[in-house]
């Protein structure tokens, strides 16, 4: 039971801090001034209206009495003129007219519980009031004899004017209270988004410029170890990319003097075999060298996947490509980083197969491609595998292609260091599909 309430509570709770931290100071703001006014009203106001009211129907009820003892007309005149003066009543007497059959109460009304509470029994079912009809008067009309006595009094006899100040003094300071926590919890929880959007950035392998430590002092500590944790990781990408550069021009040397060296043999056959090694050195020197320089600082700008997938295919001319495309898909991204991506992606079907379809789409978070081939394809169980730096599977994909098994990985790594993800499938032309997704 506990469980499930709790459950409840977490979904209708908002998620964002700011207004989670709102309602943790505004409830109590409210409550209290509900409490207050639910006291006030209870204990003051109606109790006031109750006392005004019941004053107000010994004040008709002393009139009736006093002119139901005259019989002179001039005598009842005058008293209902003294009435008029003094109580500040409007008493008019309206002979052979009847009480209006449709009553104007309002049934949730104070006003008009308090009168129908004092009215009744005094004057048992013999009255009809109407308090909505007039904005500052009230009417009440009483049987008498073959008539009625109509009479008009303010509703400020009835009804305390604190209430109406009562009601601006609770709920102004209430909302200047709440429209200041609003400030103050804004310039709290901001420097919390400039962290999250700062980690979220340097985990898409973008560059952080400027990035100034503010709030609390937990979030200044929190957002200090970030920096240092951010720069050190800049430092390590880049000494490991200088030192496989360093590494890379030190190991040019010795194998292009094994190359002249190779060309003087007599022995051609086992020349070109061991040429054959050294080429093979290379080219997994050189895409090492590249699967480590993808973490690379990189301005991140607004890419159009349709103009730069159409861009890259142009460079394969003759080759069967075949595209289809969703209008305005834009996102930020590393523009090299990106071309580099689906390049490989591009490479490796068409050195496995004769066509390679491409098909972008968009969804409401994420930029979608599929990359199809129509190739041997790879076997289910090695999708993981093939995402590993220099796993080759040459059982399913051909053993006579060349590559060192770095193309998916680095794939893997571009976009996954741009926050989307990455999976393999069986694609519609019986070969391997690869689906991108990136963040719009």
């Amino acid at each position: 039971m506990f469980y499930g309430l709790n459950n409840f509570i977490k979904k209708i709770l908002p998620k964002r801090l700011f207004y989670r931290s709102l309602i943790i100071v505004a409830t109590p703001i409210i409550l209290l001034q509900i409490i207050i006014t639910i006291v006030f009203f209870d204990s003051l106001w109606i109790k006031a209206n109750t006392g005004m009211t019941k004053s107000l129907v010994g004040e008709v009820e002393t009139l009736l009495d006093v002119y139901k003892s005259q019989q002179d007309s001039e005598h009842r005149e005058t008293i209902i003129a003294i009435y008029n003066k003094n109580f500040d009543f409007t008493v008019t007497l309206n002979d052979n007219e009847l009480l209006p059959e449709k009553k104007k109460e309002r049934w949730f009304s104070p006003i008009d519980r308090s009168l129908r509470r004092e009215l009744k029994p005094v004057f048992g079912n013999s009255y009809w009031f109407d308090t909505t009809s007039f904005k500052e008067l009230v009417e009440l009309r009483i049987k008498y004899k073959n008539g009625i006595i109509q009479i008009f009094f303010p509703k400020h006899k009835i009804a305390p004017s604190s209430a109406r100040i009562f009601a601006l003094w609770i709920t102004l300071p209430g909302f200047l209270l709440i429209t200041i926590a609003i400030v103050f919890l804004k310039n709290q929880t901001r420097p919390i988004v400039n962290l999250a959007k700062a980690a979220e950035k340097f985990g898409k392998g973008e560059f952080v410029k400027e990035f100034r430590p503010s709030g609390a002092k937990e979030i200044r500590l929190a957002a200090y170890e970030f920096d240092k944790m951010r720069k050190r990781i800049s430092v390590h990408l880049n000494q490991r990319s200088e030192m496989l550069s360093g590494i890379s021009h030190d190991l040019r040397t010795p194998l292009t003097r094994l190359k002249l060296q190779l060309a003087l043999l007599k022995q051609q056959d086992l020349a070109k075999k061991m040429g054959d090694d050294i080429e093979e050195m290379e080219r997994m020197l050189n895409e090492y060298l590249e699967f480590s320089r993808n973490q690379k600082n990189e301005e991140t700008e607004t890419v159009n996947i349709n103009n730069l997938i159409t861009s890259i295919i142009k460079k394969y001319d003759g080759k069967q490509i075949n595209v289809h495309f969703e209008k305005n898909l834009e996102i930020n991204a590393r523009l090299n980083a990106i071309k580099r991506c689906l390049m490989n992606l591009i490479d490796n079907g068409l050195a496995y197969g004769q066509k390679v379809e491409i098909i972008t789409k968009k969804t409401i978070n994420d930029a979608i491609i599929f990359v199809d081939d129509n190739g041997p394809g790879i076997p289910e169980q090695e999708y993981q595998n093939v995402m590993k730096p220099f796993y080759r599977i040459d059982k399913s994909r051909g053993q006579n292609k060349s590559g060192v098994g770095l193309g998916l990985s680095i794939t893997n790594d571009i976009i996954r260091s741009h926050g989307g993800s990455i999976s393999l499938g069986k694609s519609p032309l019986s070969g391997l599909r690869v689906k991108i997704y990136l963040p719009l």
